[in-house]
């Protein structure tokens, strides 16, 4: 039967069922899978995931493939679970709690740099895993000394992670990111002839910030601002 989700998350912790995958023994084992999935997915993106690409890889059937994670879904979930149980947690040490987030925002804003497909997977179960876990346990930490109860820091650390998706999915690599700086050398003074008078406030702000980062805009930018108004907005008010 097939094994159920938890305990291939959990597969190598002490009380995991024994005996391996269900069937006849096979050359992989289920981390080998899931590692040859996540350099798959770095290497040509999500969509190149398939049981069958793996397979080729691996040089296994699909069917072997599936003895090891059930279904696509499933090795989703393995894989996300692995990459957040991969990712470095520093001891928060004696730092200020506006550091200690700042770092967790940092930190994730990194892993979703190194595997932007992480992105694509929004799969609640992903919860149970002991990647996700051990990371929720730390960053939930760097919330300490905050007046938050239990479920106002889950809440808060939940801000926090959705602001740094935003951001991430904002700084993906565009195409034509490279012809932007020139593109608005170009154009900026014909665009101002076509508005005319239109749009006075908007000529006003976007010219400003154009000039100021010689593009439409700029995501890194945007982080910096954005993240300093999250942890502003975690501040205790006695403290603001």
């Amino acid at each position: 039967m097939p094994r159920e989700l938890i305990d291939l998350l959990w597969r190598d912790h002490p009380a995991a069922p024994r005996g391996g995958a269900r069937g006849p023994r096979t050359r992989v084992s289920t981390g080998a899978v899931v590692e040859a999935a996540m350099r798959l997915a770095d290497a040509e993106g999500l969509p190149a995931v398939t049981v069958r690409r793996l397979g080729e890889v691996l040089g296994v059937s699909a069917m072997s493939v599936y003895t090891h994670v059930n279904s696509r879904d499933d090795l989703l979930v393995l894989m996300a679970d692995a990459a957040f149980a991969a990712m470095p947690r520093p001891d928060h040490g004696t730092a200020g709690w506006r550091t200690r987030v700042r770092r967790v925002a940092d930190a994730n804003l990194a892993l979703l740099g190194e595997h932007p497909w992480l992105l694509e997977i929004d799969d609640d179960r992903t919860a149970f895993g002991p990647g996700t876990i051990a990371k929720y346990d730390h960053e939930l930490h760097a919330l300490d000394d905050l007046p938050l109860d239990d479920v106002a820091r889950d809440a808060a650390l939940t801000f926090v992670l959705d602001f740094v998706r935003g951001a991430a999915r904002a700084q993906r690599p565009d195409p034509r990111a490279d012809e932007m700086p020139q593109a608005w050398a170009r154009w900026a003074e014909r665009l101002a002839e076509y508005l005319g008078d239109d749009h006075e406030l908007a000529q006003r702000v976007g010219g400003a910030a154009g000039a100021a980062m010689n593009a439409p805009s700029s995501p890194t930018h945007a982080w910096a601002y954005g993240l300093e108004r999250v942890l502003d907005s975690l501040t205790p008010p006695a403290e603001r």
